[in-house]
């Protein structure tokens, strides 16, 4: 049994106890599941919680379940195609890469209450934002990186002289 590991609001820990973690559409044409195997390193077992915060949710939890070696699943690194293997080659794929930042994996059903071995807190800092190995480059000033609205939004279009955020 692979051992994997979902990131999920602090808010439905409840509601995930109870029935299990729903299956959402997430990009994808089926409803699934994102989660990554567990693997030695905490930092990548872990590293989407930075990036996740973003996107308004305060306080995340680590959800592990387990499901079978052979479950089909998707795998990938997120801005290309993924691959479709079973789960334990998918955590062998993720492992053996020299860079694992930014891969995930994709289970397209729902997984149940009984799947699911342990929920814990989770650092909220561990992870990285924006992508893989961003630190220490400028961000991208365009509306679909930084949308209007989004905290620090303006202030990066106007350092870029961006024409649109000008008071004119």
């Amino acid at each position: 049994m692979t051992m994997l590991v979902h990131i999920a609001a602090a808010k439905n820990i409840r509601s995930i106890r109870r029935s299990g973690i729903r299956a959402v559409s997430g990009g994808q044409d089926e409803p699934g599941v994102y989660c990554l195997p567990v693997l030695p390193s905490y930092q990548t077992t872990h590293q989407w919680v930075r990036e996740l915060r973003r996107g308004s949710q305060r306080t995340l939890t680590a959800v592990y379940f387990r499901v079978p070696d052979n479950e089909p699943v998707q795998v990938g690194h997120y801005n290309r195609f993924p691959v479709h293997p079973g789960s334990a080659e998918a955590a062998a794929l993720i492992a053996a890469q020299p860079d694992p930042r930014g891969y995930e994996v994709f289970i397209p059903r729902p997984i149940k209450a009984g799947e699911i071995h342990r929920i814990r807190r989770v650092n909220q800092l561990t992870g990285w934002r924006y992508m893989p190995g961003a630190h220490g480059t400028p961000p991208c000033a365009c509306p679909i990186c930084n949308p209007r609205g989004q905290y620090g939004a303006a202030k990066i279009r106007t350092e870029f002289g961006d024409p649109r955020n000008s008071e004119d």
